[in-house]
């Protein structure tokens, strides 16, 4: 197989999931599920859509997931989602990414092991760090205009990933 097929095989398992997770959150559109960072949309595997286990993924396999999670986000089942359950939504999923980083967050700070993370085990040595890198001028300090350049460079940074991952 040829790394162009490879490639080719990659773009279109891509392509999949994002339909998959647009429809499973009732967006209009791909592009409107990864701006809107529909909750969990891009998290379901192959072997969760593939639930006859043929290896293939058939239009009524991709149907009965969609309305699964249709029918999971419609929790007063009326058939239709109201923005509360939107949101609901929503704010579960990010609940679960945020439970994730905070328990990162400990795993890699909580020096004695008594988890939770103490000011001292924060460190300032983050934020000398940080002084160093965005302190143009080499005077020890930020500035409000090298603070401003730091931001804006964050924000580029961040939309080039974000677009990346569209």
């Amino acid at each position: 197989m040829t790394v162009a097929s490879k490639f080719s095989q990659k773009l279109v398992a891509g392509a999949v999931i994002l339909a998959v997770g647009a429809a499973s959150m009732g967006y209009a559109t791909e592009a409107e599920a990864r701006r809107a960072g529909g909750p969990g949309f891009a998290k379901v595997s192959f072997e969760e859509l593939d639930t006859n286990g043929d290896g293939q993924i058939s239009q009524a396999e991709i149907d009965a997931h969609r309305l699964a999670r249709f029918e999971a986000m419609d929790t007063n089942g009326d058939g239709g989602l109201s923005v509360e359950e939107l949101v609901a939504a929503a704010k579960e999923g990010a609940e679960e990414r945020m439970q994730k980083r905070a328990e990162r967050m400990v795993e890699k700070r909580d020096a004695n092991n008594d988890g939770k993370v103490t000011a001292d085990e924060v460190g300032s040595e983050r934020f000398g760090r940080m002084i160093e890198r965005v302190d143009s001028d080499g005077n020890g300090s930020i500035s409000k205009e090298e603070f401003e350049a730091a931001k804006a460079k964050f924000a580029e940074k961040r939309g080039k990933k974000r677009a990346k991952s569209e």
